[in-house]
């Protein structure tokens, strides 16, 4: 994979992706979108990661598309189109995925980190789904995450308007976990992430990470009876012992539960994937 598009570095369970293209504010495109999609991809696959971190290189998070195409970047689409951006989402890792948020997310790079299971945000940033002032619509599923998110009224304030905002009103939005400044962002969300590597057993998050996203289309008895299937096939590997001896002799788990033995999480490309 190239990395000069995204890089990936990966060191005691946690992999960070940072989008790298600061001489355009880390703007996005097909490129990034394929090599964002392998990054994940990859994360998911290597048992090795256990948490995910999405980043940028400062001043920026994402500036949102690159516009360098001046009035045709979004005029027409092949035949391959799709408003998705990236074919393997985030929300499809079946590890979690925290978006360190530490400078400007516009378009689709706000739509991105929404794809994250947690957002860390920087306090004096600028949000904002502003396609609907580029004569386009939001995008990345972000119709499908944020009324879910936020609620429809927030979302309808954050899509319709494409207004921006600053990391404060994100928050209060419920965009973000936390909002910090901007050079606490990453080390905040590493530390995060290393706690999710070193204290939580691979399988059980990967079965509730599912279970959050495929939430959304459930009622409450599908909800019970996928929670009580996970259940049984956790009850039966020793990690469930593990935590139990972990706790009791005061050491930190040595869990051998692998994702990459679970089933695969529905395809990122049906609007019930999890």
């Amino acid at each position: 994979m190239s990395a000069a598009t995204v890089l990936v570095d990966v060191a005691d369970g946690v992999a960070t992706l940072t989008l790298h293209a600061p001489e355009k504010r880390n703007a996005f495109d097909a490129a990034t979108g394929r090599e964002l999609a392998a990054a994940y991809a990859r994360c998911d696959a290597d048992d090795e990661v256990r948490a995910v971190v999405l980043t940028g290189t400062p001043p920026a998070f994402c500036a949102g598309a690159d516009l360098s195409g001046g009035e045709g970047t979004f005029a027409g689409t092949d035949v391959g189109f799709s408003a998705a951006g990236v074919r393997f989402p985030a929300f499809a890792v079946r590890k979690p995925v925290v978006a360190a948020v530490n400078g400007h997310a516009l378009g689709i790079g706000l739509t991105l980190a929404l794809q994250c299971d947690v957002r860390f945000l920087a306090a004096d940033a600028r949000y904002g789904v502003v396609q609907a002032r580029l004569g386009v619509l939001g995008d990345a599923w972000s119709h499908w995450v944020l009324p879910r998110m936020i609620g429809v009224s927030r979302a309808a304030e954050v899509l319709l308007s494409g207004a921006t905002f600053d990391g404060h009103r994100a928050l209060e939005l419920g965009l973000g976990s936390r909002v910090l400044a901007a050079d606490e962002v990453l080390p905040a969300a590493q530390e995060w992430a290393r706690e999710v590597a070193v204290h939580t057993a691979p399988q059980s998050v990967a079965a509730s990470k599912q279970l959050l996203w495929s939430s959304f289309d459930l009622d409450a008895a599908e909800v019970e009876r996928l929670e009580t299937a996970w259940h049984r096939r956790l009850m039966a590997h020793d990690d469930v012992r593990e935590g139990g001896r972990a706790v009791k002799e005061r050491r930190a788990p040595r869990w051998t539960g692998r994702v990459s033995d679970l089933p695969p999480a529905p395809s990122p490309m049906s609007p019930s994937a999890g």
